[in-house]
């Protein structure tokens, strides 16, 4: 059975599987110090834990073995992939897709309508496993309706911007401009998004 702790408000037509715990208190906190909403219409995967703290819209969905850490705001029809772990303090707005094993660090932004690929890795941290990491954590913004394609690396502090693609497997090391296509390692421009093209000529995106 799923497990629920105190001060956990799930909204109507909500989907449980077993072997959920939701409202998790973190370190130095109580059971029940802070609140957790989950709206209308949530399917909630086995072996998923949402900590407690988190404000999340309706229609929200995990995959399996979902983390979700502390005082997260989530908007609506927000989806979570197996496996992938999103940190605490994060910002998903309305609308976001995040595949499976992907890692969402602390303080990262995630706009409207973006997409993260399988196994994307966001970072934060300019010196890890320095004595002073945890006061300097700089987080990424995705910007609404970006694209970061499978296995892509992004560095602390950048801004991926509106309506961008990064390629599957890039590691980006500077911000990216809106409607541009950047890959490589590290990743630089490419092309615009509106000359993509499949081979018979159709617009991906268009």
């Amino acid at each position: 059975m799923a497990k629920t702790y105190k001060k956990v408000v799930l909204g109507k037509n909500s989907k449980i599987d077993e072997d959920v715990i939701l409202g998790y208190p973190p370190r130095g906190k109580n059971d029940g110090d802070l609140a957790t909403s989950i709206g209308d219409n949530a399917v909630i995967r086995s072996q998923t834990i949402i900590y407690s703290g988190n404000i999340i819209g309706n229609n929200f969905q995990t995959g399996p073995g979902v983390k979700i850490r502390e005082e997260n705001k989530i908007g609506d029809g927000v989806s979570v992939g197996t496996l992938s772990v999103v940190e605490h303090h994060v910002v998903i707005e309305d609308n976001v897709r995040i595949h499976t094993q992907a890692f969402i660090p602390e303080y990262t932004i995630l706009k409207k309508g973006c997409w993260i690929g399988p196994n994307v890795c966001i970072t934060n941290a300019l010196y890890p496993n320095s004595p002073t990491t945890k006061d300097n954590l700089v987080g990424v913004t995705i910007e609404e309706g970006a694209v970061v394609g499978a296995n892509a690396t992004i560095l602390p502090g950048i801004t991926i911007g509106k309506n961008a693609l990064v390629g599957a497997g890039s590691v980006v090391t500077k911000n990216v401009a809106a409607d541009t296509v950047v890959a490589g390692n590290p990743a630089r421009f490419i092309k615009n998004k509106s000359d993509l093209h499949y081979d018979d000529g159709k617009k991906p995106y268009s």
